[in-house]
C-alpha cells in the first residue's frame, strides 16, 4: 500500500452511518480497515490492525468512544482519535482533550466537517468542530482594542490549524519562545482566560474571522 494512503478504522452502532461513513471515507481515498459496532470490538481490531486514525462514535454498547479512547492511551497506542457524537456539552469536549483525542466531529455536521478534519489530523494538528460555539457571540478582530499585528494573526491561523508551538516555531523558523511570547500577547488582546488550549478553542470557533 502506497505510504500516502491514510488507514482508518471506524465505529458506530447505527449500521446505516456506518455505512454511509465508511463510503464517504473511501471516496476521500482512505484505506478503511475495520468497521466495529461496539466498543469491545473496536479496541480489538485496533490492537489488531494498528491504523493510523480510529473515528469512532461517544455511544456504543461495551465501551463508549471516550473509554476506548482512554485504554488506547494506557496501551500506549499511537493511533489518532476522533470522536463522534451528537452532543455540544462542552465537558464532553474537554474530556476527549484531555484523553488526547485530535478530533471531536458534530454527526449532524460529519459529512461537511470529516475531509477538513482528516486533512488536518493527518499534518499533525487537531480539529474539533466549531459547531460546538454556533450559537457563542464572535468577537470581531477590528473591535480589538489593540489590533493583532500580522504575525501574531499568522500565528493565531496556525493555531486554529492545532499545531503546537514547536511545530509553529518550526513552521516559521522563529524559537518557540517567541512563540510562547505572541501567545502571551494574543490571549491578553482578546482578554481569554489563561487556561491551558483558550486560545485554541477561540481560533477554532473564530476560524473564518482569521482566515
Amino acid at each position: 500500500m502506497p505510504e500516502s494512503i491514510t488507514t482508518i478504522i471506524i465505529a458506530d452502532d447505527h449500521p446505516i452511518l456506518l455505512k454511509g461513513l465508511k463510503d464517504f471515507l473511501q471516496d476521500l481515498g482512505l484505506h478503511v480497515l475495520a468497521t466495529a459496532s461496539d466498543g469491545k470490538e473496536l479496541l480489538e481490531k485496533v490492537l489488531e490492525l494498528k491504523p493510523e486514525i480510529v473515528l469512532m462514535d461517544l455511544e456504543m454498547p461495551g465501551m463508549t468512544g471516550l473509554e476506548v479512547g482512554e485504554k488506547m492511551n494506557e496501551l500506549g497506542l499511537s493511533t489518532k482519535k476522533i470522536l463522534l457524537t451528537l452532543h455540544k456539552e462542552l465537558f464532553i469536549l474537554q474530556k476527549a482533550k484531555e484523553l488526547q483525542f485530535s478530533g471531536y466531529i458534530l454527526k449532524e455536521f460529519a459529512l461537511g466537517e470529516l475531509t477538513d478534519a482528516i486533512s488536518i489530523i493527518k499534518k499533525g494538528g487537531k480539529f474539533f468542530s466549531e459547531k460546538i460555539w454556533e450559537n457563542d457571540r464572535k468577537q470581531p478582530l477590528k473591535e480589538l482594542s489593540e489590533p493583532l499585528t500580522p504575525s501574531e494573526t499568522k500565528i493565531l491561523r496556525l493555531i486554529a490549524d492545532g499545531l503546537s508551538s514547536k511545530e509553529i516555531a518550526d513552521k516559521l523558523f522563529i524559537s518557540e519562545r517567541t512563540v510562547d511570547k505572541h501567545r502571551s500577547n494574543v490571549i491578553s488582546k482578546l482578554n481569554l482566560e489563561k487556561k491551558h488550549n483558550s486560545l485554541l478553542l477561540w481560533a477554532q470557533r473564530n476560524r473564518d474571522i482569521i482566515g
